[in-house]
């Protein structure tokens, strides 16, 4: 994964002068050799220049940390703290910052050896909100060394969303297709939470699209292909097409990425695409959405958005699916019931036209894209990669501004159930617990478009973090809420 950061932790520890300064310097000492121990060292960073006790120490501590590279702050309370001091060092640094507190270590030393640290994380979390700064607090922030190793790793994935968010720009091209109002949605929130958009016409890509013809790097691409395919290559008159595409937008992202590190696509596939290019792309995004640079389908600006999310919470390929069909009734008491503790309400079936990376796929074929085959010539469709996405567990999410520029987002986590789809495109069954009334309460309810990201793994609690972090209001957070906790709008007597 080449566009997404990498994150260093910077671990300042506080000290209030009227506690021993000995008890927050050996103890940052026992977190860094915690971590060290059971995780990657270089992940860290141990501010050795003083223990923040006053606003000069701030300073200094602030200064090393930018000094040592690191774009991400633990503040750490080895006694209880000071409340003002500790606060400055998070509203000035510059990336995410999460505070944790030191637990007492023995009954036999709670005289001289009692840092009160349960005490101060009540304090700092009253000033941080006094000065509007936002950091995460751990579910619970008070812990022994290797608790608190436990937790700056956990909040290494928070931390590379938001860095990666402050660095990154979205290049569309084109409005979206005619009647898919759906993905259709305000960029205002975007600048809100430090993202750029750079909105291009399609005619724009076309045009550049024409200059790569005969491009010289394109026999390499097509052979690359032609290795990932394998025995799924069933249409490679098209590849050496493709490759020019792909070859088109990776120049384009490299000569207007401007000052942005990272990069996301929201892409147009119809109605024109497919008749002035002479493919779908398809096969395109799915590829380069496997290095790290997610392209979403339809122009769905807000689905590239919360693919980039998560590929910086996973370090693994996302995908964007339709919610798209019912699993029939037969399938389901075949395949599913008795095999599987999920109700019929609890399955669904995630589909696009081929946009899934080849590695999430149990096996894959390029071929054309049926639905805009009904109306066009095949020809013109090809592109698709298809095939059964491969079991395993998955997070459905999606961040997403509302008609009038409200934030708001989900995530429930589930899995791809090992059944064949007996359908077409990049298609997969999946199962969410209690899905059916998720469905009508959250996604109806909440009129959230028909595209969901996936990330191929169980990564709810850090998306959580991170939608919490970036100001989603708490009641706009949703989730799958189990049968005994009904939603708002869920009819009692139902």
């Amino acid at each position: 994964m080449n566009n997404i950061p990498e994150v260093k932790v910077g671990i300042v520890a506080v000290s209030r002068d009227c506690f021993p300064e000995s008890l927050s310097v050996n103890r940052r000492k026992a977190l860094v050799e915690a971590y060290a121990k059971k995780y990657n060292a270089a992940d860290i960073y141990e501010c050795p220049v003083c223990i923040v006790e006053s606003e000069i120490h701030m300073v200094q501590a602030l200064e090393d940390v930018k000094a040592a590279g690191c774009n991400a702050l633990c503040v750490y309370l080895g006694n209880f703290g000071p409340e003002i001091s500790e606060t400055l060092l998070a509203k000035h640094f510059e990336g995410p910052k999460m505070f944790v507190a030191a637990a007492e270590e023995t009954q036999d030393n709670l005289i001289g050896g009692r840092g009160d640290a349960y005490c101060g994380m009540l304090n700092a979390s009253y000033n941080l909100k006094l000065r509007n700064v936002r950091a995460y607090i751990p579910e619970y922030p008070v812990g022994d060394a290797e608790d608190c190793a436990d937790m700056i790793h956990e909040f290494l994935p928070i931390a590379r969303a938001i860095v990666g968010l402050s660095g990154l720009k979205i290049i569309s091209f084109g409005p979206r297709p005619l009647n898919f109002l759906a993905c259709n949605a305000p960029i205002k929130q975007l600048y809100n939470l430090g993202v750029e958009i750079e909105e291009n016409s399609e005619l724009d890509l076309f045009e550049a699209f024409h200059r790569h013809a005969g491009d010289e790097r394109i026999p390499s691409v097509v052979a690359d292909m032609e290795a990932e395919l394998g025995a799924g290559n069933k249409k490679p008159e098209i590849l050496e097409k493709l490759a020019q595409y792909e070859l088109t937008l990776l120049d384009w992202v490299e000569e207007h990425r401007g000052y942005r590190k990272y990069v996301a696509i929201a892409g147009k596939c119809w109605p024109a695409f497919q008749t002035q290019f002479g493919f779908v792309p398809c096969y395109v995004n799915s590829r380069l959405t496997g290095r790290g640079i997610p392209v979403s389908c339809e122009v769905d600006i807000y689905g590239a958005l919360s693919e980039f999310i998560g590929t910086c919470v996973s370090q693994d390929a996302v995908t964007l699916l339709d919610i798209n069909n019912s699993v029939p009734k037969d399938m389901y008491k075949e395949s599913i019931e008795g095999k599987f503790d999920y109700k019929h309400t609890d399955t669904f079936m995630g589909f696009h036209c081929g946009n899934t990376c080849s590695k999430k796929l149990s096996s894959c074929e390029m071929k054309y894209q049926m639905i805009m085959a009904r109306s066009l010539p095949i020809e013109v469709t090809n592109g698709t990669l298809e095939g059964d996405i491969a079991p395993g567990d998955i997070t459905f999410f999606r961040l997403q501004s509302t008609a009038d520029s409200q934030i708001r987002a989900y995530v429930a986590e589930g899995e791809v159930l090992p059944v064949a789809t007996r359908s077409f495109g990049a298609i997969g069954v999946f199962a969410i617990r209690e899905m059916g009334r998720f469905y009508r309460h959250v996604l109806i309810e909440k009129n959230y478009p028909h595209h969901g990201a996936v990330a191929f793994g169980h990564f709810g609690k850090a998306l959580f973090e991170v939608f919490k972090y970036l100001g989603v209001p708490m009641e706009d957070i949703n989730y799958n809420q189990p049968a005994a906790l009904p939603y708002q709008t869920e009819n009692p007597f139902a």
